[in-house]
């Protein structure tokens, strides 16, 4: 098979101890590809460095609404920006993510959070890159920021959210969406539905290592060979063989990301 794990942080310091080795474990079974993703400055810098070391490994940059703490003013967002697009200048980048709106963890700072994401979304568009979108109990305004700031690349909703209307009017802006683990859990509302609800030619695949490891192992360090729990389940709901699961989500990942 060739899974394609859409969004992992194995720039994460949960994997400090092994991520050489499990890197290499995982690409020797089944996952072909995967992208790390940054949060901040930081994480997107280590994420160049670990695409750099794999040519099956892809890197996205960029600031996510819950890495805003010491950023209040218009002028600090700007500085910030300026150097994720130094970042973004690497060959290893496919794309401005992870960004996007989340009042369930932070609800005093949202006009910080709209700015910072509407000045990303400038800067993909300038280095004609797709999005990656975090966005959590800010649906409202996470659609209506896309509705009036063109995105000209696109993009996709990271660890999508099961919520129907989101995912209608995602789909209406062209943009795709990535399930991720969380489809598996036994207390998922509506995972079959929005399974469902997704075209196969919108469709990817995540883990969102460390985070969100998919029945049956839920609770453990979560890694990209997990992906293969998220296709069965989407398979299984599809009427699908894995194996074709694992063919469509890749060439739609290639596809949005322009990898060859």
């Amino acid at each position: 098979m060739n899974l394609f794990d859409s969004h992992s942080h194995y720039n994460d310091e949960k994997f400090d101890i092994d991520r050489e080795e499990i890197i290499k474990e995982t690409l020797s079974n089944g996952v072909s590809n995967f992208i790390v993703a940054g949060y901040n400055i930081e994480s997107s810098k280590k994420a160049v460095e670990i695409a750099s070391e794999y040519e099956e490994l892809y890197a996205i940059v960029g600031i996510s609404p819950n890495d805003l703490d010491n950023i209040k003013i218009e002028d600090d967002v700007k500085k910030s920006v300026n150097e994720i697009e130094k970042i973004a200048t690497n060959k290893e980048v496919v794309a401005i993510g992870e960004i996007g709106l989340d009042y369930y963890w932070n609800k005093d700072n949202k006009e910080i959070q709209k700015e910072m994401f509407i000045k990303q979304i400038e800067l993909a568009n300038k280095l004609e890159l797709p999005i990656v979108i975090h966005t959590r109990e800010a649906v409202a305004d996470t659609l209506e920021i896309l509705k009036t700031h063109n995105v000209n690349k696109k993009g996709i909703f990271h660890c999508c959210p099961l919520n129907r209307e989101l995912v209608k009017e995602a789909l209406t802006l062209e943009f795709y969406a990535s399930l991720s683990g969380v489809i598996t859990f036994k207390n998922a509302k509506n995972a079959d539905e929005i399974i469902n609800l997704v075209p196969e030619n919108k469709l990817l695949i995540e883990t969102d290592s460390p985070y969100l490891a998919p029945e049956p192992v839920r609770g453990t360090r979560n890694n990209s060979m997990n992906i293969k729990y998220v296709a069965e389940k989407i398979a299984k709901v599809k009427n699908k063989t894995i194996e074709e699961i694992a063919d469509i989500t890749n060439q739609n990942a290639k596809r949005i990301f322009r990898i060859k």
